[in-house]
């Protein structure tokens, strides 16, 4: 590794160099925390030694300096007047760790070696998630249109405050990867990333999820659980299809929200978390609020920083883009050879009115990839299925068919599209038009492929 010492002792200079370069490192040094800043700005590196007491710029203040030039390397602070609180500080601002002076050259090398295996080790979790980011997709946002430019621009300012975040937008046009986006471009990066689709849960078991329960709360409650709050605590919490929030729920969270406390379902006492909250909805919450189904306060807390995400139709020429994406990921995971698209299957797609949005979009692409023998997807492979409104399963069977098992299946797909359009892809709604239980609705949506 490459270490800059930074310290005014010239005596303390020397010895730590020299016991760092026996144990193979390239060192530098500095003699304060000036010419440390004008060291690092003609080269980077891997871990600074910086005593705290020093003239012209402190310990503490060139660490505070570093991080807002957005310095990277591992801090490790060196002082005999370092007291615990002042230990503490330096963590807060951004230390790895401190050692007390005076110290042995063995508690050096230790010190050393385990920053070292931390770098290692966070390296090696990027590279895990980098891997299963070709696996699994990316949270990368695709789409070079001016409307998706301005959007991005403005989570990445928002994201720099810790105020709560409105996501808006139809149903598949990527909000989660917006929230996704607004906590990694956040002070809380590092910490936890929770989403929770309040629709996708049922009412009496929501609040549990959310905040947790003691041991006894319910009948089945055999321990104590922490809920989604508590798990994000100090990270960000998107709460996904915030418009099916039960009543009783919207007073809970907007005290979460005003007093950063929560109370476990049984509990007597409160519990505090510090946790970002990020909405989002496909429903117009305006017209929730005059309708009395949502309340005016919450919306007024939630919607501080609105990102409205277009709709594909708005957006077609990121639909090339997000097709070649598409194309390269499925591929991969589906251990295919296909390795492009063509110009005219991207015509084809780009004629289409995606009604489903992004998620309709990759469902082509991974469905016309299944049926590719060469390297190529072109247009044949998406054509037959972008023709047909619904899946070949719900298309109006012919007279000659007499089968009662394909002519209900696709009766039954046919009844659930309509009432997720009708409902505006409010699955709790749309079970009640239905006639089915939430559980048995989400179970067809994904025997069908229809999700929303």
């Amino acid at each position: 590794m490459k270490i800059l010492v930074v310290d005014d002792e010239p005596g303390l200079r020397s010895v730590l160099s020299t016991i760092l370069r026996e144990e193979g490192h390239e060192l530098t040094t500095a003699v304060d925390g000036i010419a440390a800043l004008e060291e690092l700005e003609k080269e980077s590196v891997d871990l600074i030694l910086c005593d705290v007491r020093m003239p012209r710029l402190d310990g503490l203040s060139f660490l505070t300096s570093y991080r807002e030039r957005d310095g990277r390397a591992i801090v490790i602070m060196m002082s005999a007047y370092l007291d615990d609180e002042a230990a503490l500080e330096a963590m807060r601002r951004g230390a790895y760790d401190y050692i007390p002076k005076p110290f042995r050259a063995d508690q050096v090398v230790l010190i050393v070696r385990k920053a070292i295996e931390r770098e290692r080790l966070r390296s090696e979790v990027q590279r895990l998630r980098d891997e299963l980011r070709i696996v699994r997709g990316t949270d990368e946002i695709i789409g070079r249109s001016e409307a998706m430019r301005e959007l991005q621009a403005l989570a990445q300012k928002a994201a720099r405050h810790p105020t709560t975040v409105l996501i808006t937008g139809e149903s598949g046009t990527g909000k989660e990867l917006i929230a996704r986006l607004v906590h990694r471009q956040s002070p809380r990066a590092e910490r936890p990333f929770v989403a929770v689709n309040c629709g996708a849960i049922p009412e009496a078991l929501l609040e549990s999820e959310l905040f947790g329960h003691v041991k006894g709360a319910f009948t089945g409650a055999t321990a104590a659980r922490a809920g989604l709050f508590e798990e994000a605590d100090g990270g960000t919490i998107l709460l996904d299809e915030i418009g099916e929030l039960p009543g009783a729920l919207q007073v809970k969270l907007l005290r979460a929200l005003q007093e950063g406390q929560i109370r476990r379902v049984g509990d007597n006492g409160e519990r505090t978390v510090d946790v970002r909250i990020v909405a989002a909805t496909s429903r117009d919450l305006e017209v929730e609020v005059a309708e009395n189904r949502f309340r005016s306060d919450l919306f007024y807390r939630l919607n501080v920083v609105r990102l409205h995400l277009p709709p594909l139709r708005e957006r077609r020429h990121d639909v090339a883009d997000l097709a070649k994406h598409f194309v390269a990921m499925h591929a991969t995971r589906l251990g295919l050879g296909v390795r492009s698209i063509s110009q005219a299957a991207i015509n084809a797609l780009m004629e289409h009115d995606w009604p489903g949005n992004v998620r309709e979009l990759e469902n082509v692409i991974e469905r016309g990839l299944v049926s590719v023998d060469g390297e190529e997807l072109d247009e044949g492979h998406v054509a037959g299925i972008l023709a047909r409104p619904v899946s070949s399963a719900a298309q109006p069977a012919g007279d000659e068919d007499l089968s009662v098992k394909r002519r209900t299946a696709a009766l039954e797909e046919t009844l659930i599209r309509r009432a997720l359009e009708r409902t505006g892809g409010n699955r709790t709604r749309a079970a009640l038009l239905l006639d089915l239980s939430h559980r048995a609705l989400l179970y067809k949506i994904r025997e069908y492929g229809l999700q929303t």
